[in-house]
């Protein structure tokens, strides 16, 4: 899927402020906004579709998408629209829909669409761009929106659901490590899995958000490019989910998939008490975040009653590992849930 600058109705609705979108030669009506952040908007929307009885088929966004499970049975998706207002931006946004077209997984979100459009600029001569990027919608939230309520009705997870959850971020994550060359996703945390509630199952955890996804390894040989790493890692990664060495690296370092690891067990101990297990550094008095990270400092907070078997907080110690040489790769991860799945399955 190679980035589009789609045709002037796109053109035409985008800069009138109109209530339909379109993405390439599929209309699409606005709903309501789901959310926003930075440059990005993120509305629920439908497909407008002209011959009604293809509804139920997608529409003509069925003849687009190449696997038919991603196709809403009511026609309506999400859509990103991000405001790109230099080259920069501009490649960045580029950089994300080819990056998201390399993955094909149930728990990695598919972009389906995309389309980039030029927009008048206010100076003479002067032309910005929109994005608008189509994916499926799913309106249960995230794992931080589901921890917020959760959080204000003192809910927790069980220790079967836990793992379930985290068993399918592991499976996405596999699929990016697996690739050749693998792909680190840089932004593993609540606020990127999408959850989904399923009626006598755990709930579907999707991973979203691929905009500081890159290739996972790096060589660093020079104080500079140690310095680059960090700079660009404090842009794209969250501080309370980050890796201690895209905090501080050495100035010879081989920087691979296994960032995405320590994410990963920060996101574990999320899921199961709803923050970081580093957070607490920002409400102490002289407290670092960057300190508590480097040198692993794990609190464990009051829990459900009865609490979590141990098990699961030495697996996020496991993950927690300071050296990223000995912290466990993705294969590893998977082969231990398995193992506690089967422990604690009920």
């Amino acid at each position: 899927m190679g980035c589009s600058f789609s045709g002037l109705n796109a053109l035409y609705d985008a800069v009138n402020g109109g209530g339909d979108v379109w993405i390439n030669e599929n209309r699409f009506r606005i709903l309501r906004q789901l959310g926003e952040g930075g440059f990005a908007y993120v509305y629920l929307v439908k497909e407008v579709v002209a011959d009604t009885s293809s509804v139920s088929g997608g529409g003509g966004l069925a003849k687009k998408v190449k696997d038919q499970s991603h196709l809403s049975d009511d026609g309506t998706y999400a859509v990103k629209k991000v405001l790109i207002q230099n080259a920069e931006q501009l490649e960045l946004v580029r950089e994300e829909i080819r990056v998201s077209s390399l993955f094909n997984h149930p728990n990695l979100l598919p972009l389906l669409d995309h389309a980039i459009i030029a927009i008048k600029g206010g100076q003479e001569g002067n032309w910005n761009h929109e994005a608008y990027l189509l994916f499926p919608v799913h309106l249960d939230g995230t794992l931080f929106d589901n921890a917020k309520v959760m959080k204000a009705k003192k809910e927790f997870y069980s220790t079967s659901d836990v793992l379930q959850i985290f068993h399918q971020l592991c499976a996405g994550l596999k699929h990016m490590h697996s690739l050749e060359p693998p792909y680190a996703h840089n932004d593993v945390k609540p606020g990127n899995v999408l959850i989904t509630q399923r009626k006598g199952q755990s709930p579907l955890a999707i991973l979203m958000d691929f905009g500081s996804a890159r290739r996972a390894r790096r060589e660093i040989r020079s104080r500079s490019e140690a310095l680059q790493l960090q700079e660009w890692a404090a842009e794209h990664c969250s501080a309370p989910f980050r890796a201690p060495e895209l905090w501080d690296c050495p100035s010879h370092a081989d920087i691979d998939e296994r960032t995405d690891i320590w994410s990963l067990g920060c996101t574990l101990y999320a899921i199961m008490y709803g923050f970081s297990p580093f957070e607490y550094a920002l409400g102490e008095s002289g407290g670092s975040l960057q300190l508590a990270i480097m040198n692993a400092q794990i609190k464990w907070p009051a829990g459900p009653n009865p609490p979590y078997p141990e098990a699961l907080h030495q697996f996020v110690t496991w993950m927690l590992q300071p050296q990223p040489a000995i912290r466990p790769c993705i294969e590893d991860v998977i082969i231990h849930v398995d193992k506690l799945i089967s422990k604690f399955s009920k």
